[in-house]
């Protein structure tokens, strides 16, 4: 964990309750290991759908509809959610989830490949949230900036993947070192595109914000 566990401990103490359905699939997510943005990132993404307001969302990388019902619930304007997942026995959960909700009609999930997937789309949307296979980022990019508009925002989560982000390629374990490596081209092409406006943010695991020029 970057931030200091007793930090996120204290935060979480002034937490207000939360949604129901929410609280239900953080809690099945934490007790099942199915990982969910942690709860600082949580906070934060709520804070940018109040303040973005972002009417067209896409995601890539549902798990069990956790971050998608989270952004549309804290979404203080009307939104269409599409959402990308590829592990298929994590798709039915997800669908039921948002059955359950009742934001079935809202959240429109694309089960697959994402590097498959993103070609075919044609839409264009505000807000993008990146939570999945950490070493497909550099692939999914150039995709990615072609469904963005001027003011478009990108966030991608885990970019610091728990502090290992900074340490030399040979203190990583060698099966992680191709993620190392990928995350790190990826953060670099990031922050050094003509076209997009950059900031690491030490939240959660990371995030790397960027909105398009």
């Amino acid at each position: 964990m970057i931030v200091d566990e007793r930090f996120i401990s204290y935060l979480q103490s002034l937490e207000t309750p939360e949604i129901d359905y929410l609280d239900r699939i953080r809690k099945e997510a934490l007790e099942t290991y199915v990982p969910i943005i942690r709860y600082d990132t949580q906070q934060y993404m709520k804070f940018l759908m109040q303040s973005l307001k972002p009417k067209n969302i896409l995601e890539v990388g549902t798990a069990v509809g956790f971050s998608a019902l989270l952004m549309e619930a804290y979404n203080p304007v009307d939104c269409k959610i599409t959402t990308i997942e590829n592990y298929e026995p994590r798709i039915p959960i997800a669908l039921k989830n948002f059955e359950d909700a009742g934001k079935a009609d809202v959240i429109k999930l694309l089960p697959g490949n994402a590097q498959d997937i993103l070609p075919t789309i044609e839409d264009s949307y505000d807000f993008i949230f990146m939570d999945a296979a950490k070493g497909q980022y550099p692939i999914f990019l150039p995709e990615i900036k072609r469904l963005m508009h001027s003011g478009s925002v990108l966030v991608t989560d885990n970019i610091l993947q728990d502090g290992d982000l900074i340490e030399s390629h040979y203190a990583i374990e060698r099966r992680d070192r191709t993620i190392h490596k990928r995350m790190r081209e990826y953060l670099y092409t990031l922050t050094h595109d003509e076209d997009m406006t950059c900031s690491i943010i030490p939240v959660g695991d990371g995030l790397a914000m960027c909105v398009m020029k």
